[in-house]
């Protein structure tokens, strides 16, 4: 309890102390969460996720009340090239033009072209500091800092042979000049991160009072003063915030910021909210990586800053962090761990980290990587640390990521166990909006093959919408392909629930509904009408490989049989299709949700698994197939209703009624009101200070007995358990000592 009340004067944002120092109005102040309210760069991917309670509510803001404003690019559309680069395609350009390279992991290296080797540190010798994606053929300079798409590195190709020049300069890929508003808004990112770091203290300029409030707050009594200073964390008091810097760049200089907050939810727990300063679609750093020497060859890849630095003092190997956890590793992060032989990745102590880690390894190469398995002895980083484990055990006991081949269940039995122990997160996501489908379908899992279907006109599009909205909004990465109704339209229906009103009639709601939509990681590609099935799997395969993609809506499969050839049979190319995309789903763990029309049947007829248009396959290779019924002669409530038809996870099938609500366009049974932002009011004063603190926290007397689990991916645990606690298992390991999955699932929000 006296957690709860240490914390309750720590979780207010810093407007008031913003609007103080620079005597600015409520809607115009800029505070240290600024990425919920900093404009971002054009043609940036959006990946930015809102800090959700687990309650579903995003944390409170500021509402505006200022006029109209507009700016470029308020779409998050991909588009990608017609036909996909290969490596194979890539190392024959490179030997026509005479560029030497060598084959990396993920990269291949060559020597940049955009450094004089002839004058300076680079005279006499190729630095193959060149760095060029083996999927994409996005390239970047390390030294230089240049980076460009592989059609731009071959333009520059092509002009240093035709002008006869040995190498480029650096500028030469400025593209267009930045408008006066894209110079403002990196003017305004920069000088928050400026405010945001002076304004923060080491911790050697604290107290050992202050430092002990502040390691008590975040769990981290275990990380050392020398510790803190060596990767340069620092506290930002007017939101009793951690600051972790980005130093980047051949000079090491500041780059951005990321804020560690805490905040007590409404049911009493304590979660812990993450901001970046500039916005997360930009904000690429590895924390952790300026104190990775040259030389070094292997690294610990953790989810977490806090955990980065345990692993770095428990056992002094190189360690860096992702900039968003387990949701996303950008490609542009691949060139800065070419370097090494050997990547340990210990991304967190649940399945869902481990999932992501298997995924993760993909890109980076399965024969260097090796895994942590999550386990009753082997949970994050910190937590281990403060348990008192053998941290350098536990990573020197990794596994490897590739296996040549399982002969026999001894290789399986772990990963049997870890289900069998999990079964909450083995279940996956859970739907906050649609509390029915949990109850039968589990929970939404990655590598799934759903197909949908329903009437025509019954408000398939409508349900689905909300249906991966409600996913995206708890930080699965989402992409939608709609064929049959435009962009512009679906992101009007997906914004109207997204906001449970009619914007409509609040045009002055707009701007502030939209920006904390547009930090959603969702994408839209740009494919509209009939069309060819090949495309829409290489374009699905890149944004996997770009953004981490794990769930894509195809709506719907009539309009991928419109391209092909009309001498075949309809079926046969719809059963084509299905193959493929099943295939799809299984190799990328991403799952696939497929609308599909039924076949026509009379209007007083309920819909069933034989009614999806074409044969049998579609049903036969869905893991889940749902149903939208409508009773089109009846007008009164309970006229639609969601059949789960088929459910492989567990085998429950049934059936729950839907009402419509046509003025937020949902068909969610939750209140209005839950799903709203909390607004906060622009006069809302600071917390307690650190004297009403100090005493709260001497009359509480001891910690809390009952430890609280909060999500990974936006919280992490409060009170981290003084011993793990074992559970009957009778096996060889445990009498070999040997590690275990961790018997205790954990939900997932």
């Amino acid at each position: 309890m006296w957690r709860c009340l240490f914390l309750e004067g720590t979780a207010c944002l810093s407007q008031v102390a913003a609007r103080s120092a620079h005597k600015l109005p409520p809607q115009r102040c800029f505070s240290s969460f600024l990425i919920t309210t900093l404009l971002t760069k054009r043609h940036s991917p959006r990946f930015a996720i809102p800090s959700l309670c687990p309650t579903g509510q995003l944390q409170a803001m500021t509402l505006p009340i200022c006029c109209r404003s507009y700016k470029r690019d308020t779409k998050s559309i991909l588009e990608f090239p017609v036909d996909p680069i290969t490596v194979a395609d890539i190392k024959h350009y490179l030997r026509s033009k005479a560029v030497p390279f060598n084959d990396g992991y993920s990269c291949l290296h060559a020597p940049s072209i955009f450094l004089d080797s002839t004058v300076g540190v680079h005279a006499g010798k190729e630095n193959f500091t060149m760095f060029i994606d083996k999927t994409t053929g996005q390239f970047l300079c390390k030294e230089s800092l240049v980076e460009g798409s592989w059609e731009d590195l071959q333009d520059c190709l092509e002009v240093m042979q035709k002008e006869e020049q040995a190498f480029l300069s650096p500028h030469v890929l400025l593209g267009y000049p930045e408008s006066l508003e894209e110079q403002e808004e990196k003017e305004q990112e920069f000088q928050e991160v400026q405010r945001i770091w002076s304004s923060a203290v080491p911790f050697s300029d604290l107290s050992q009072e202050e430092v002990h409030l502040v390691k008590t707050m975040f769990q981290i009594g275990k990380i050392s003063n020398a510790t803190l200073k060596k990767f340069g964390v620092r506290f930002f008091k007017p939101t009793k915030a951690l600051v972790f810097p980005w130093f980047g760049g051949k000079d090491c200089s500041l780059h951005g910021v990321k804020l560690l907050s805490a905040q007590r939810t409404e049911n009493g727990v304590v979660a812990y909210t993450e901001a970046t300063v500039p916005r997360a679609s930009t904000y690429n750093n590895l924390f952790g990586l300026p104190l990775v020497g040259r030389m070094d060859t292997e690294v610990v890849l953790t989810g977490q800053e806090v955990d980065t630095m345990a692993v770095s003092q428990a056992t002094g190997l190189p360690s860096v962090a992702l900039p968003r956890g387990v949701n996303a590793l950008p490609p542009a992060l691949l060139p800065y761990l070419e370097q090494f032989k050997r990547v340990t990745l210990w991304l967190g102590g649940d399945m869902r980290s481990w999932e992501a880690s298997k995924i993760f390894s993909r890109k980076l190469g399965l024969k260097r990587c090796s895994l942590v398995r999550p386990g009753e002895f082997q949970p994050c980083p910190l937590e281990a640390l403060v348990q008192g484990r053998n941290l350098a055990r536990i990573v020197k006991a990794s596994i490897p990521a590739a296996h040549r081949s399982i002969v026999s269940f001894r290789q399986l039995r772990e990963d049997v166990y870890g289900e069998l122990a999990n079964t909450e997160q083995v279940a996956g996501v859970k739907w906050s909006r649609f509390p029915e489908l949990n109850r039968i379908m589990k929970g939404h899992r990655k590598g799934e093959l759903t197909v949908f279907t329903g009437p025509t006109g019954s408000g398939k599009t409508t349900f689905i919408s909300e249906f991966a909205l409600d996913l995206c909004m708890q930080g699965v990465n989402t992409m939608w392909g709609s064929f049959e109704i435009n962009n512009v339209r679906l992101a009007k229906i997906m914004l109207t629930q997204f906001a449970m009103q009619r914007l409509e009639d609040n045009l002055e709601e707009y701007d502030w509904w939209a920006d904390r939509f547009e930090d959603l990681p969702l994408y839209f590609m740009t494919f509209h009408g009939q069309q060819n099935i090949k495309a829409v799997l290489d374009t699905m395969q890149h944004a996997v490989y770009l953004y981490d993609i794990s769930h894509v809506i195809i709506d719907n499969l009539q309009f991928m049989m419109g391209q092909e050839n009309l001498s075949v049979d309809k079926f046969a190319l719809q059963d084509h299709i299905i193959g493929a995309f099943r295939k799809f789903s299984t190799e990328s763990g991403c799952h696939l949700t497929l609308i599909i029309h039924p076949r026509k049947e009379e209007d007083d007829r309920e819909l069933q698994t034989a009614s999806i248009f074409g044969t049998a396959k579609a049903s036969q290779e869905a893991d889940n197939v749902l149903i939208l019924q409508e009773k089109k002669l009846v007008t009164c409530p309970g006229r639609r209703s969601l059949q789960v038809a088929k459910n492989r996870f567990d085998g429950d099938v049934g059936i729950f009624p839907l009402e419509f609500n046509k003025s937020s366009l949902t068909f969610s049974t939750l209140e209005k009101g839950k799903q709203k932002l909390r607004k906060v009011k622009g006069d809302k004063v600071e917390g307690a200070e650190n004297e009403t603190l100090r005493d709260t926290l001497k009359k509480a007397g001891t910690a809390v007995k009952k430890e609280t689990a909060i999500t990974k991916e936006k919280l992490v645990k409060l009170d981290r358990p003084a011993k793990a606690t074992k559970t009957p298992r009778a096996s060889k390991g445990a009498a070999a000592g040997k590690d275990k999955p961790e018997p205790e699932g954990k939900k997932q929000p």
